[in-house]
């Protein structure tokens, strides 16, 4: 679990390989979320980027959404609009496409533990084996 340093002052600062290293994070990666918009950090003298406790907050809140299986595109515009509706309705269409690969995956599970408790030799002549199939054929019927 992530844990920011809840003493960092506010106008302490960290540098790009600092705040790379503390999420395990290559420096191009912070680099090109800049680029994209994700990320502002401060410039001090000679344009080095400094990281402040606003920044390391951005970034965790980039982590989690790219864990939860966002598009960096939909993470810039969730995280930068101020129109409420938009915002939903990135966060509703990854939401339905996430409810569909976990039923996906939830039937590929039933289909793995329905072969795993099936005693028969040949698979094929498992009666639940043959009701998932049956299933299957019965979905796809004209």
């Amino acid at each position: 679990m992530l844990r920011l340093n809840v003493d960092m002052k506010s106008s302490a600062t960290m540098s790009i390989g600092e705040v790379a290293g503390h999420f395990g994070l290559a420096t191009h990666v912070l680099r090109h979320w800049e680029t994209m918009g994700l990320l502002s950090p401060a410039r001090a003298a000679a344009g080095r980027r400094r990281y402040g406790r606003s920044d390391l907050y951005r970034v965790a809140s980039i982590l989690l959404a790219k864990e939860a299986g966002l598009a960096l595109t939909d993470i810039r515009d969730i995280l930068t609009t101020a129109d409420v509706e938009r915002r939903r309705e990135i966060q509703r269409r990854h939401r339905d496409e996430l409810a569909r690969r976990i039923a996906e995956m939830q039937a590929a599970l039933t289909f793995i533990e329905g072969g795993l408790a099936c005693d028969y030799e040949d698979l094929t002549e498992c009666p639940n084996y043959q009701s998932m199939i049956a299933d299957r054929i019965s979905m796809h019927a004209p």
